[in-house]
């Protein structure tokens, strides 16, 4: 039986806060009473987000790759917060779209680099003061791409399928601390992390350019930004220990679990659908 937790009202970090989903759970935490310290690699779009809170805010400019300045913004929390900490989101991401064949070793690293060990730092920095607290919890973004294995994103589902076991085996070891972890698989989001992946060519061999594939990303998505931070406030207070946004993560999540070795043949088959009603709403 899952035991409520209460982050409203408390001190909340999040990573990945100049844009997207993180950007969103600020707002909506800010709404919620929580003290928010924010951080991103993009100081302008972190403004832009510090903006748009109506509550107490701690900025910084942090790449979340850099383990000893991490330890460094946790102190800084420490220091400035007015409230325990409720909840640390490491929500920081970037993606790669390749084949094993063609991948480049430096965009991969970076990926890794940014979505598993970044996740890894964050959670490394803020735990002593979770633990010596004796309450609060740890909120990892992994991916719907940590449930199931997908053409062409072996670097983004490897390092996601990472958040996940690692986030489950600290889940483990948190038992009777009061403090806990939670996973978060989202779905298709509407973000950026498309536009600003790194790419090199179409991994399809399709021609697309890459705003091409960030508008075919965009047309497919089912989840708003701020839905999705909706629904993680929700289920990290309702006490899960795994949150899945929108339609399409429960599909993935099903399917993984029905059809272990067989799943992409139905996906394929959707992506296929999904691809044709697209490319007929570009052309009218």
């Amino acid at each position: 039986m899952s035991r409520r937790r209460t982050i409203s009202g408390r001190t909340v970090v999040i990573t990945g806060a100049a844009s997207g989903i993180g950007r969103a759970l600020a707002q909506r935490l800010s709404s919620h009473s929580c003290p928010v310290a924010i951080a991103d690699v993009d100081e302008t779009g972190l403004k832009e987000t510090e903006a748009g809170l109506s509550g107490p805010v701690l900025t910084r400019v942090l790449d979340v790759r850099d383990a000893e300045d991490q330890r460094a913004f946790a102190g800084e929390v420490r220091a400035w917060a007015p409230q325990p900490i409720g909840a640390v989101f490491n929500n920081a991401g970037v993606a790669v779209s390749s084949s094993v064949l063609d991948a480049v070793p430096e965009d991969d690293n970076w990926l890794w680099d940014i979505n598993f060990h970044g996740v890894v730092n964050g959670t490394r920095a803020f735990l002593p003061t979770l633990v010596e607290q004796g309450e609060g919890v740890v909120v990892n973004t992994s991916s719907v791409f940590g449930l199931v294995g997908m053409p062409n994103q072996s670097a983004y589902c490897s390092a996601k399928f990472a958040v996940r076991g690692f986030t489950d085996s600290l889940r483990q070891e948190l038992r009777g601390t009061g403090v806990t972890a939670v996973n978060v698989h989202p779905g298709g989001i509407n973000t950026n992390i498309v536009r600003n992946a790194r790419f090199r060519k179409d991994p399809e061999g399709r021609g697309r350019t890459h705003d091409q594939m960030a508008e075919e990303f965009a047309a497919i998505t089912m989840t708003q930004p701020d839905k999705a931070a909706e629904i993680i406030h929700r289920g990290v207070e309702a006490g899960k220990a795994r949150v899945l946004i929108g339609p399409d993560a429960y599909a993935f999540d099903m399917l993984a679990r029905i059809a272990p070795t067989r799943y992409y043949d139905v996906l394929g088959w959707a992506q296929s659908r999904l691809r044709g009603r697209a490319e007929a709403q570009a052309a009218r």
